[in-house]
């Protein structure tokens, strides 16, 4: 329901761990921390990946690897997150079937194709304007709600979120919220993270029964 996404900076503290680990404890089988390194030299995204699969037994909260399918094969994590400049998504379920995979969209076009191709889950953005993409235009719950209305996968809303929007954008149909200054930028990270768990249960949306968190 709640995808916790990191960038280099977010990797590069010094306590990213621990605050990963409370993350991943806050948001359980609910929840997920996308690995979206673009810095990182290699052998670090890969051990720090090898931390969270670790964390992943004992909190249940999921690993997504952006982009990287040899990180994700080699570390034996659940996902990976595929954008417009990653290896196809057909491609990717031919060499490693068993590997979930999301697919980053902006349009209904491009999620319906993604769905076409394979993908498990979409990931659509930007809803709201974030400081990765200025001057980029709002478009907020209807946008979401036009991925939604033209794709049976799950869809996970991403782009400046902030726990109050979780409610409406999940009347809109969104199965989940991605943040990633939300919660890494708070001073407690893991009371962030449960702020936005609570957000999605508010008006009484059951809790998933383990499913993975796109499900």
């Amino acid at each position: 329901m709640i995808h916790a996404v990191t960038n280099d900076e977010v990797l590069l503290r010094p306590d990213f761990l621990i605050r990963a680990r409370g993350v991943m404890k806050a948001l359980g089988n609910r929840g997920a921390i996308h690995m979206r390194a673009r810095l990182l030299p290699d052998p670090r995204l890969f051990s720090t990946v090898l931390d969270l699969l670790l964390m992943h037994r004992d909190t249940g909260c999921w690993c997504v690897i952006s982009d990287r399918v040899d990180v994700a094969l080699g570390a034996g994590a659940q996902a990976v997150q595929l954008t417009s400049r990653s290896i196809a998504v057909p491609d990717v379920k031919k060499i490693a079937p068993a590997l979930l995979v999301g697919a980053s969209v902006h349009s209904a076009t491009e999620a319906t194709a993604a769905e076409t191709d394979g993908a498990d889950w979409c990931v659509a953005g930007n809803v709201f304007e974030t400081e990765s993409h200025p001057g980029t235009a709002r478009r907020e719950s209807a946008f979401i709600g036009s991925i939604a209305g033209s794709v049976a996968i799950p869809v996970i809303a991403i782009g400046g979120i902030k726990p109050e929007h979780v409610r409406p954008l999940a009347e809109a149909g969104a199965h989940g919220v991605a943040a990633i200054r939300g919660i890494w930028e708070a001073e407690n990270s893991e009371a962030a993270a449960s702020y936005y768990l609570s957000e999605y249960d508010r008006d009484g949306n059951t809790p998933s029964n383990g499913n993975p968190p796109h499900r």
